[in-house]
């Protein structure tokens, strides 16, 4: 999916032309990188949050549009208001098509239902990541990552490494040593000990009744 935003240069600086802007339903914005001046624009506020409220809009290659000359961007920041809902500014970074860029990537899980812990032993799937850092080329930036639960056993936890990946993508932490894990099957306390009875009750039930003839060999 491709995203464009429009942008007009921003000629005045400062606190209160900012606070003009968004008076006039403009969010103030910068664009920067790509060993190129850092340029102050300004963007229509209503199309941007409608923009903002679109997943793949956080980790996609955008074509940014300034004044009728277009470049390929990535958003890095959205500084948003306290209690109101008003965006109060939007930092882009230039995307060199030649060199890695670091994003952060929603996760998006399937299979959980399938998943042994979950059919055979009454588990629930706990999701501990919901988005992780990944590093490509521009061209290669996914908009999202499938996780596959279907071989989750209960009480095992999925990894990083255990992920599939598009080509050309990894993870930053595995690059740094981080196996991270990312989904769990966690059996609940009643049922896990419906499933696995204690060691002490097991070994009564296997014990002979006083009185009773030892078993022959």
């Amino acid at each position: 999916m491709v995203f464009e935003v429009s942008a007009n240069a921003r000629q005045l600086q400062g606190t209160g032309a900012s606070r003009r802007l968004r008076r006039a339903g403009k969010v103030p914005a910068i664009i920067y990188g790509a060993d190129k001046p850092a340029a102050n624009i300004e963007l229509d506020h209503n199309s941007l949050v409608q923009q903002l409220r679109k997943e793949a809009f956080h980790a996609s290659i955008l074509s940014l549009n300034l004044d009728g000359a277009k470049e390929q961007v990535l958003l890095r920041d959205v500084q948003v208001h306290p209690f109101r809902q008003l965006i109060m500014h939007v930092d882009f970074q230039r995307v060199d098509p030649n060199q890695k860029v670091h994003m952060k990537v929603p996760l998006h899980f399937k299979n959980g239902d399938a998943a042994p812990g979950v059919k055979l032993t009454g588990g629930n799937i706990t999701h501990i990541l919901n988005e992780a850092e990944v590093s490509c080329l521009p061209k290669d930036l996914p908009e999202f990552i499938e996780v596959d639960l279907s071989s989750l056993q209960a009480g095992q936890s999925l990894h990083l490494s255990q992920v599939a990946l598009p080509a050309g993508v990894e993870f930053i932490g595995l690059s740094h040593g981080a196996d991270q894990a990312v989904a769990a099957c966690v059996v609940p306390r009643g049922v896990e000990e419906e499933v696995a009875p204690a060691p002490a009750a097991a070994a009564v039930a296997a014990a002979p009744a006083a009185g009773a003839a030892p078993a022959a060999p």
